[in-house]
């Protein structure tokens, strides 16, 4: 080795020795249809980053973060993002298909696109009528769920075992989760179906006046039990408006009742501006009530519905008998299929 090589290999090394790893991550990427003009990268311990999207939707920032698994929020869906100080990581998505879409490139890529993938199983495995199905058929969706994610885990055999304790801790959970409310809803299908239906009266209408259970008579009545404060409440509400314009003027009634009351708004008369203000802001269709007592009314307390339990969905044949006392939620399609068949298509 001559002396101008040695002493360019040493400089070199040098160099390299006096160079600090990064101690941050550089994140950046692209979202098509953009939901907001920023996302918010956060996690349980408290930590919280908004990086900018700009109007292409593209985004680049750098964060300094403890090693792990971290939210992300676009101002409309969630996603998980797998961060380590060092690392170079993007993603790209689209908002109309965000699951399907998201995509995870640069370091450690797969430690987060593995997690996408199972939650796409989730989907696949437990639809939206899995509460609806057998018993059987319940516990076959579970056993193939699992079936499939351990397939996932051995078709990512690079990362190591313990980056899947918490999926293989939460899989028993939620199974027990979904098991539980599985059976209350099934018992609460045995003990209403078929029999008369409680009733209401005296609720104030929105356009005027009150309304009773009876004041429906004749007509299929199929009623959401909301308020303005919860959020899955309100993700129905385009699908229900869409329910009620394709079966206007056929023997059905499309029925909301408010539950808002004053423990959640401080005093009742705000929780009564607030049903009247959403009411009109979101021009709600069909026949909109409210109890005037929230929770403390028998129709909701004999239909067993709690603060837990909204939106609720209870549909009532011309004769006043329950046909469901906790039917498919607007946006399934098996309700559309439902009416379709009690109404004629």
């Amino acid at each position: 080795m001559n002396n101008t090589y040695a002493f360019t290999f040493f400089i070199t090394l040098l160099i390299i020795g006096c160079q600090n790893p990064k101690d941050h991550v550089e994140l950046s990427g692209k979202i098509t249809n953009p939901n907001s003009d920023s996302i918010v990268i956060s996690n349980s311990d408290g930590y919280k980053k908004v990086i900018e999207v700009n109007s292409d939707g593209t985004f680049s920032d750098t964060l300094k973060v403890n090693e792990g698994r971290y939210s992300f929020y676009d101002g409309g869906e969630y996603g998980t993002i797998f961060l380590k100080n060092g690392n170079s990581t993007s993603f790209t998505l689209d908002t109309k298909e965000f699951d399907e879409t998201l995509k995870f490139k640069g370091d450690d890529a797969d430690k987060s696109n593995v997690l996408i993938a199972y939650a796409l199983l989730q989907e696949k495995h437990l639809d939206e009528d899995l509460f609806n199905k057998s018993t059987d058929e319940f516990n076959n969706a579970f056993k193939n769920l699992k079936a499939d994610y351990e397939n996932l885990k051995a078709d990512y055999s690079s990362i190591d075992s313990t980056y899947f304790v918490e999926e293989d801790e939460d899989f028993g959970k939620m199974k027990a989760a979904y098991t539980q409310y599985y059976e209350s809803k099934h018992a609460l299908k045995k003990e209403f179906t078929g029999k008369p239906s409680p009733t209401f009266t005296n609720y104030e209408n929105f356009k005027g006046g009150t309304s009773s259970l009876k004041d429906f008579r004749g007509k299929y009545v199929y009623i959401d039990v909301w308020a303005t404060w919860c959020g899955p409440c309100k993700i129905e509400i385009p699908f229900l408006k869409e329910l009620e314009a394709k079966f206007h003027n056929r023997n059905i009634e499309f029925i909301s009742i408010s539950v808002d009351d004053a423990r959640r708004s401080g005093t009742m008369a705000k929780a009564y501006k607030d049903w009247r203000a959403m009411v009109k802001d979101k021009n709600l269709t069909g026949t909109q009530l409210i109890t005037g007592n929230g929770w403390d009314v028998d129709f909701i307390k004999k239909y067993k519905i709690d603060k837990t339990g909204i939106p609720r969905f209870i549909l009532i044949d011309p004769k006043g008998n329950i046909i469901d006392p906790d039917a498919p939620r607007p946006s399934s399609t098996k309700l559309n299929k439902i009416l379709e068949d009690l109404l004629g298509a």
